[in-house]
């Protein structure tokens, strides 16, 4: 089971990949450029021949990418779906030189103009993004969200209707992150409780779509559309929750990726991934 963690990408792409080493990941996460900028330099080939080598080197796969926060691709605003749907088709373009095989992407926020409106502008999004990087084999991974505000993804319709509106659905796939989901009302206190809301997700969207997991406790109860991350096992999922996950054979061969707060020497990262081994029963 690849166990890991989102990684800085500061200093350089490769820069990532020795972090996930040292906090001991199987697989990590990535933004392929800087979060909370639209524009950023172009990759170079040293950029990803180091990147490439530095897999090599520490065997971390997958790689999983992950969309900057500034993109709405629900956004009923012109301007702002247009620059949106410009910097997913430059992410997917990174990700395929990069030979990262997965994108995660927030759906988006429709901000009050209604449901349907921002499911069928992602929509439209996905088809030119998808149609657009026709010779990659890039999966976009639509993440589970907590519901907030006008923010979608918060029910597994969105997604389901995300995927079977979508010309290219195989080229989608989904991102349960167990921190959204459990804010957005899907409970995961225990094995029952995971044993239901997995077959809802597997009956609405299918577990043949699920590609990687977000592993992450949650702060808020229940239900709350708080989307605050919280340490496993400190949060208000539980450590049995957790347990049923990491031991289920269906979700075994994902990778799992943690995106909890943490410091510079990465040891909050190296305390989780330590205490979701000590969880998994071997046979």
């Amino acid at each position: 089971m690849p166990l890991g963690a989102h990684m800085s990408i500061a200093g350089g792409m490769d820069q990532a990949v020795w972090r996930g080493q040292k906090a001991g990941c199987e697989t990590i996460q990535v933004f392929v450029k800087n979060a909370n900028r639209w524009k950023a330099k172009d990759l170079t080939e040293k950029d990803i021949s180091d990147f490439q080598q530095a897999l090599k080197e520490t065997g971390i796969e997958p790689v999983v990418g992950h969309n900057s926060y500034l993109i709405n691709l629900a956004s009923p605003d012109e301007d702002l779906w247009l620059k949106s749907l410009e910097a997913m088709i430059d992410e997917v373009e990174r990700c395929s030189s990069l030979g990262i095989p997965y994108l995660v992407l927030h759906p988006g926020a429709h901000s009050e103009a209604g449901e349907e409106v921002g499911l069928a502008r992602i929509t439209h999004a996905l088809n030119e993004i998808i149609k657009r990087s026709e010779g990659s084999q890039l999966m976009l991974l639509l993440e589970t969200t907590a519901g907030q505000g006008s923010v979608l993804g918060g029910r597994f319709e969105h997604l389901a209707e995300l995927i079977s509106n979508c010309y290219y659905p195989e080229r989608l796939g989904v991102c349960l992150d167990t921190c959204h989901i459990f804010a957005a009302g899907y409970d995961l206190r225990t094995a029952e409780a995971c044993e239901k809301t997995f077959q809802e997700f597997d009956e609405i969207i299918g577990l043949e779509k699920l590609k990687a997991i977000h592993i992450n406790d949650c702060k808020g109860e229940l239900g709350s559309h708080l989307d605050r991350h919280e340490h496993i096992g400190m949060g208000q999922i539980g450590l049995e929750g957790f347990r049923w996950i990491v031991n289920n054979p269906q979700l075994k061969p994902l990778p799992m990726l943690l995106e909890t707060p943490k410091g510079p020497d990465l040891k909050e990262d190296i305390d989780n991934l330590s205490l979701l081994r000590s969880l998994i029963e071997e046979y």
